[in-house]
């Protein structure tokens, strides 16, 4: 999920993708910034790169 973000997915487009319910795919990016600290996807993007997970 964190590489779809990083690819410029939106949740519609990562929903799509993973087959799964759009709420389910933004509770996923939700539990993504908290868990990096990030306030919005481009710093989680940031963030997640720093700490070589992309």
């Amino acid at each position: 999920m964190l590489h779809l973000l990083a690819g410029g997915a939106t949740n519609q487009q990562i929903a799509e993708q993973l087959v799964i319910a759009l709420a389910t795919a933004k509770k996923h990016v939700a539990n993504i910034l908290s868990k990096l600290g990030a306030e919005n996807c481009v710093q989680a993007i940031a963030r997640a790169r720093e700490r070589d997970l992309l």
